[in-house]
């Protein structure tokens, strides 16, 4: 029988769009009033957890603005908070390598920060990590991330919180079945429970003992801990919490063959799963109502739930539900005589079913085709002896030559078809390999063009700084010399000095033309030294102001082409705000994490259309997508029309 699955413990809470437009307007009035920077952080921070609901791009600009604000008062805590936060609006979008690595740069701010409450958001912190992973089914490094938090809240001595982490942390390795471990943790949830003396904690506590008793068939015991919670079990506890609870207690009712009990557990988990059009638990509790009822031999009841729960799980594509949902209406069809919706449903529960057919699944299919097929040969048996008996004979042996005929044809067709499939198949599989080749040949001819690039650039920043920088310090030093041992007319002295200052300006033209050639600082000190002085340079040039944030690129070493690719990458996308988006202001950040490295430039301006990327034929944006493509990066931009324009880059270094 498959698990049913147990979700992590989250403490959220469900609030309505209107509730949360109203409470938007309140905090957009309260931060028009006087209040201290770190009070501005939190309450910037709490309106992009309520746009959350009302409008989700309002959300990530709310959440934009209140890192700017809290980075730029270097306010770590604040931070930490809010990375946090903007973490779960990541997830909610399917985007989990955001999510994490929102959360990882929570947790190096809360390291960061002196504030006493630092070290339980970033244990905290590393339990969100460790559920995200576990919705990822990365189940090994969950436990890894769940573990962490785990020890940071016993050093904290938070005996409530310890609760949640164990129960999480126990309901894992059940799934991965390390059972000793999963009851360990159990009944160290329990301890904790107990200390904290609170009812939910208890219930959780007794309610996940029950679970991993269930889960190892002793279902006496899991009965003995599911009347211990159900003593403590409040109606109104969060949704996950309740769903958890009612679908285990059914099931342990279900293994001891207390069907009425289970099927009004399994009846409570859709009736709240339908209150808070929670699809996956619509989908799992009809589908276990279908079982129940086919126990019952209410067979008409159970093709009622389990068409239903098919239905509901469809729209989730959840594939655990929908094979055994299938599975169980094959049974129903077989028991009540309809053998062809039997077969069908039982290949419809093959195609779901992730793991190999085992021998008695094949005999269970073969026995209901045999069936189907014997039903057919009746009903052509009846149909012969109402003929003629003279004829019997010759129609039973047409009949049979003809059925080998179509059994020879429909052979000589398969083997024609898996022979066409075959070469398709191998067809395709050279197509793949000669665009793979096509692809490395045009990766190596970029990297070609652009180390020539580059080097071409380091030749004539070296030529102009060395060559022509000379020659006109030089000449300015001549000049100087024959000032001293010249007698001119105040015209003339003034047309001396201004050729003096044209020299100078030349001079530091040429200087900074062979810097933006090649800039001494990346080659010296790295690529987050020369990023801070390129952003430097713009905000002195007073064109544009640009804010830099850089992340986990302290001591770091990247390779000399990567980071030059890198550089100019940043480059552009900053020219090509300052030549055409008419902003007043723009972000860059990059952050590194592991051999992750994440580019984000952000402006204020006018934004434009981005399906003219694609036809674009500008030199800048082309080089831009190639050094990307060079680096196997990925590139998304985003903007809109008077909302600006956000550019993300993610790649391995």
């Amino acid at each position: 029988m498959r698990k049913i699955s147990v979700i992590c413990i989250c403490l959220l809470f469900f609030k309505t769009a209107a509730t949360q437009q109203h409470l938007v307007d309140s905090i957009t009035k309260e931060l028009q009033q006087p209040m201290t920077d770190s009070n501005r952080a939190i309450s910037m921070m709490r309106l992009a957890i309520d746009y959350e609901v009302v409008d989700t791009a309002k959300a990530y600009k709310a959440y934009r603005d209140a890192i700017k604000f809290a980075g730029e008062k270097n306010l770590y805590y604040c931070l930490g908070r809010i990375y946090q936060n903007q973490s779960f609006l990541f997830s909610t979008a399917a985007n989990y390598i955001q999510a994490k690595t929102s959360l990882d740069t929570a947790i190096f701010n809360y390291q960061k920060s002196d504030n006493p409450k630092a070290r339980k958001f970033e244990a905290g912190a590393y339990g969100d990590i460790a559920n995200a992973l576990k919705n990822h089914n990365e189940l090994q490094q969950s436990v890894q991330y769940h573990l962490k938090s785990i020890s940071l809240f016993e050093k904290l001595g938070l005996e409530g919180e310890l609760v949640i982490r164990y129960c999480n942390v126990s309901t894992l390795f059940g799934d991965i079945n390390e059972y000793d471990k999963q009851k360990e943790y159990a009944y160290k949830a329990l301890g904790s429970a107990k200390r904290s003396g609170t009812g939910q904690n208890l219930f959780m506590a007794y309610f996940i003992l029950a679970n991993s008793y269930s889960m190892q068939d002793d279902n006496i015991t899991a009965k003995k801990y599911i009347d211990s919670a159900k003593f403590y079990f409040a109606e109104n506890s969060n949704i996950d919490i309740a769903f958890s609870y009612y679908l285990v207690t059914a099931q342990v009712f279900k293994k001891i063959d207390q069907l009425d009990s289970s099927f009004y557990y399994f009846k409570k988990c859709f009736d709240e799963s339908v209150k808070y059009n929670y699809s996956y638990g619509k989908a799992e509790s009809q589908v276990q109502m279908g079982a129940i009822a086919i126990l019952q031999k209410k067979y008409a009841d159970a093709e009622k739930y389990l068409t239903a729960g098919i239905a509901a799980a469809k729209v989730i594509n959840y594939h655990n539900i929908l094979d055994e949902g299938y599975k169980y209406l094959s049974d129903v069809y077989a028991a009540t005589g309809r053998y062809k919706q039997a077969y069908e449903s039982f290949q419809k529960y093959k195609e779901f079913n992730d793991s190999a057919v085992n021998m008695e699944s094949k005999k269970n299919v073969t026995e209901l085709e045999k069936k189907y097929q014997t039903r057919k040969k009746e009903s052509l048996i009846k149909q012969l002896e109402a003929e003629k008996k003279v004829q019997q004979l010759s129609i039973r042996q047409k009949n049979t030559l003809n059925y080998i005929l179509i059994a020879g044809a429909m052979a000589l067709l398969i083997i024609s078809l898996l022979s066409y499939r075959t070469y398709k198949q191998k067809q395709k599989l050279q197509q793949q390999r000669i665009a793979e080749l096509e692809t490395q040949q045009q990766l190596t001819a970029t990297e070609a063009v652009l180390q020539g690039e580059e080097q071409e650039r380091t030749r004539l920043a070296k030529d102009l700084h060395d060559g022509l920088g000379g020659m006109l310090s030089g000449i300015k030093y001549s000049f100087n010399t024959m000032k001293g041992n010249l007698i001119m007319t105040p015209e003339n002295s003034q047309a001396f000095e201004r050729s003096m200052d044209m020299l100078d300006s030349s001079i530091k033209e040429m200087r900074r033309v062979a810097h933006n050639m090649m800039p001494e600082a990346l080659v010296k000190f790295g690529l987050d030294t020369a990023l801070k002085d390129f952003c430097n340079d713009v905000n002195q040039s007073g064109a544009l102001q640009v804010s830099y944030q850089s992340i986990g690129l302290e001591n770091e070493v990247i390779v000399q082409t990567t980071a030059i690719t890198i550089y100019r990458i940043v480059q552009e996308l900053i020219n090509n705000t300052m030549k055409h988006a008419a902003a007043k202001t723009a972000i860059v950040q990059v952050s590194k994490s592991g051999s992750q490295l994440a580019i984000t430039v952000e402006d204020d301006g006018i934004g434009f259309d981005t399906a003219l990327l694609k036809g674009s034929k500008g030199i800048g944006w082309s080089n831009i997508q190639n050094r990307v493509e060079f680096l196997k990066g990925t590139l998304d931009v985003r903007s809109e029309k008077e909302k600006g324009t956000s550019v993300h880059i993610e790649l391995n270094v």
